[in-house]
């Protein structure tokens, strides 16, 4: 498309023949391939086209030249305002830096778990123990209900090997006591000591005669709850 200004004629672009409308594209650069709908229609866009770089060249112009003087007037009265202004300006107050020692020790406790009968509990959980949950079961009852220093005692005397993971839990289960309401062992007992069946690991071992038997390896999720020895037992 030329920069010069196409105008059609008096009649329109209906009024010319095909081979004049493709004489008019091919000046304009424009395709000229179609029926004369097309064409016609191809010329009136580059038209409109046209008209509107006209008028914003013509807006951009005018807009250019009024902020220019504008510009060169309220220069020094400008900059001066600018220099009162930032002279006026308060100095900002220094920001404190987020966990500071101010306030984290102002920072309130996250509220304990209470059950609705008053009882503060404490829980930890282990998953996805390998040990059968039977042979779990049959540990876990003898520190249910045993002070926190009594349940560590059995735990470290108990023949089964399962006692091992449990002692871990228990140990857990106090040191989430001890960081979050600063509650020593001397204070907490098993309340609830449960243990739930974890999925099971499916294995083949070959047999006689080209056999294989399944072997079953399971697993067991423990959860372990304390609370403070000031409640009922």
């Amino acid at each position: 498309m030329t920069d010069e200004m196409h105008t059609p004629p008096e009649g329109g672009w209906e009024s010319l023949k095909v081979d004049e409308l493709k004489a008019e594209l091919e000046a304009r650069g424009l395709p000229k391939s179609g029926k004369k709908e097309e064409l016609i229609a191809r010329l009136v866009d580059d038209d409109l086209a046209q008209k509107d770089n006209v008028v914003a060249a013509d807006d951009g112009a005018k807009e250019a030249t009024p902020a220019g003087e504008a510009a060169e007037q309220e220069g020094p009265a400008a900059a001066e305002a600018q220099d009162v202004e930032t002279a006026e300006e308060p100095a900002p107050k220094p920001s404190r830096r987020r966990g500071s020692a101010e306030t984290s020790t102002e920072q309130a406790r996250k509220a304990p778990a209470v059950r609705p009968d008053g009882e503060l509990i404490v829980r930890a959980r282990s998953r996805y123990v390998r040990s059968a949950p039977r042979k779990a079961r049959l540990v876990m009852g003898h520190i249910r209900g045993k002070d926190v220093e009594q349940a560590r005692a059995i735990l470290a005397h108990a023949p089964r090997a399962v006692a091992e993971d449990i002692l871990k839990l228990l140990n857990s289960a106090i040191a989430n006591a001890e960081s979050a309401y600063e509650l020593g062992p001397e204070e907490l007992r098993v309340v609830r000591a449960i243990v739930d069946e974890g999925p099971t690991i499916k294995r083949f071992r070959p047999r006689a005669l080209g056999r294989a038997t399944p072997i079953k390896k399971r697993t067991s999720h423990m959860t372990i709850e304390l609370t403070t020895t000031s409640n009922g037992r």
